[in-house]
């Protein structure tokens, strides 16, 4: 959140999205709740909170498993993971913990 009222956006995060949020919004981009295009900038966290309650009962009927999701669910979840992989490491980030 760069105010703490709202959130920077996806595209702004700078751990490359890889966050609660950010995994948040790819999974309501998994599951079409929002468009792809929406990285939720300006979003106040009461907004986000509304988006993951929506996320999680979306996974619900596949027990939050990827590998449980039809196969054209399983396609999308692998092409929106896949590609925040690469940008995020591409811009830095690494999935090892910060001892810090």
């Amino acid at each position: 959140m760069t105010d703490p009222k709202t959130y920077q956006g996806i595209d702004k995060n700078p751990k490359g999205g890889m966050t609660p949020i950010g995994n948040i919004i790819r999974d309501a981009w998994v599951f079409g709740i929002i468009p792809e295009t929406e990285t939720c900038a300006g979003w106040t966290l009461h907004g986000i909170d509304a988006l993951y309650d929506k996320v999680t009962e979306a996974w619900a009927p596949y027990g939050h498993l990827a590998s449980r999701l039809p196969p054209p669910l399983r396609e999308r979840h692998w092409r929106i993971y896949d590609a925040a992989v690469q940008q995020a490491r591409a811009a830095g980030w690494t999935p090892e913990l910060d001892d810090d």
